[in-house]
């Protein structure tokens, strides 16, 4: 067993193992079976970076064996530049949401756990899969723990917001694996990426492979107008499925549009590039205003994040280094701070289970400690130089003026919006005198609050103040997609 089935399967294997301790009265044990088995995840990922070479765009650390024999259908991985940051965050914040679910959860603990672990290897296993057929498996795998998680520890509209979440992206990817099916046989019965990559398709059928993809990866980044669903399950998730649904699972479908969708069928991509580039601003502009007027942090949160993940796929399709390796760099970046946004409005909901912002006011009053946390997150969420949130968002902006100077400056204009929504609910909730009794008797976050906010705010901070570790890894990935894109245009 190679080092990236090791970082798929110990997961799930501790995950299963929970799933054996049925009942309540073992809670204590279970967790720490669970922070066992999130640390020793996260430990066997760190070798990869550590043994990563730089300079070359090359698959690293490949495993393949047969799977489905008959059909050509192979266990098949490998991870480049732009799929190994992919790998740490998603295990990292596994351990993160361990943790904050460590007093919360009282009912059904090992299942809850077990989810978690479980969906934490599916989610790595979409990012180390390059044969198609497993990359779908693994994609959809994904759907069923989250599914559970939402629909059994989630608000009082949890069956809604599950059956919604479950049916949009069930649909969405059903037009994929009629892709991978036509692309199976094109290729004369082959599901490797790599040999996909290399087919000559005309420009029509590139184009319907172009939005057979879309559909799939647009309802799971998701893009303006398929995010309506998003905002719905934030709500009724708990705080962990809230925390992975936004630092994790949305860049499946971002990570998708750079291995599928560019890669194969390059022509369309560029010709069909102002369409992306069009609702990736009415993303940032348009949904940015509708966050402004929310009054559930939440709510407002998730509406943040679709403006965000709008900046990831204007950066993709602006075709240069920069807009391509910022859209990258945001998702990471993005990654660590809607986990930590949504843990944050967490800490406040544990102690007056409201989200509104109308209950809250004065929080620095009795909080002053988890204060300090929530203001560096939002400012993080603003862009702010020195926090990770700057450094993708001002990527894209280069890139975006590169390629045209109008579009760089909507695009940096459209932080306006960021940054107002995000300090008008930090000034409400935090800020001025004590708003209510609720406010007047909080305490301040415990010994597991301040580590689980500690661990993020370490991980913004440093990616903000020292990025290069993200960008090196990623720089000659990114050169070859480009270089392939650009040699399919003139070729």
């Amino acid at each position: 067993m190679g080092l990236l089935s090791l970082a798929i399967w110990t997961p799930i294997a501790f995950g299963v193992v929970l799933l054996a301790f049925g009942r309540d009265d073992q809670a204590r044990f279970v967790r720490w079976v669970a922070l066992i088995g999130a640390l020793v995840s996260f430990l066997v990922t760190l070798p990869l970076y550590d043994g990563f070479k730089l300079g070359t765009a090359a698959m690293q650390f490949v495993e393949k064996a047969p799977w489905i024999a008959r059909f050509n259908v192979n266990y098949h991985l490998g991870v480049d530049g732009i799929s190994l940051w992919f790998v740490l965050l998603t295990a990292f914040i596994n351990v993160v949401i361990v943790i904050a679910g460590w007093e919360v959860i009282t009912r059904r603990v090992n299942q809850y756990m077990g989810a978690f672990l479980i969906l934490s290897g599916l989610m790595i296993g979409v990012f180390c899969a390059i044969d198609g057929m497993l990359f779908y498996v693994f994609f959809e795998a994904t759907l069923i723990p989250m599914y559970l998680i939402i629909g059994i520890w989630g608000g009082p509209n949890k069956i809604y917001a599950a059956f919604k979440f479950f049916l949009y992206t069930l649909l969405g990817s059903l037009l994929m694996l009629i892709a991978l099916i036509f692309l199976y046989a094109k290729s004369g019965g082959s599901f490797d990426l790599a040999v996909w990559h290399k087919l000559p398709l005309d420009g029509t059928v590139q184009t319907l492979l172009f939005f057979a993809f879309f559909a799939a990866f647009a309802v799971k980044v998701p893009m303006w107008p398929v995010h309506t669903w998003l905002p719905d399950v934030h709500v009724e998730a708990p705080t962990g499925g809230s925390a992975v649904l936004a630092a994790i699972m949305l860049k499946l479908g971002a990570y998708g549009f750079l291995r599928f969708s560019m890669p194969i069928a390059p022509d369309a991509a560029r010709e069909w590039a102002w369409l992306m580039i069009a609702l990736s601003l009415i993303a940032v502009v348009y949904v940015g205003l509708v966050a402004m007027v929310q009054k559930d942090m939440k709510k407002l949160v998730a509406y943040s994040s679709v403006a965000h993940m709008g900046f990831v796929t204007l950066g993709f399709f602006i075709f240069n280094d920069l807009g391509v390796s910022g859209g990258i760099v945001q998702m990471i970046a993005h990654g660590f701070v809607s986990a930590a946004m949504f843990l944050s409005i967490g800490v406040l909901y544990d102690r007056v289970h409201s989200r509104e912002i109308a209950s809250y006011g004065g929080v620095v009053n009795t909080m002053p400690k988890f204060t300090a946390f929530a203001l560096m997150f939002a400012m993080a969420n603003c862009g702010l130089p020195g926090t990770a949130g700057f450094v993708g968002e001002w990527m894209v902006i280069l890139g975006a003026v590169r390629a045209n100077f109008w579009l760089g400056f909507a695009a940096a204009s459209a932080l306006i919006f960021g940054a107002a929504y995000t300090l008008w609910m930090f000034k409400r909730v935090y800020l001025g005198p004590v708003g209510n009794h609720h406010v007047k008797e909080l305490s301040d976050i415990s010994s597991r609050e301040f580590l689980m906010l500690a661990l993020l705010a370490a991980a913004v901070l440093y990616m903000g103040i020292y990025p290069k570790p993200f960008t090196d890894v990623m720089d000659t990935s990114v050169a070859e997609l480009l270089k392939h894109v650009a040699l399919s245009k003139l070729n």
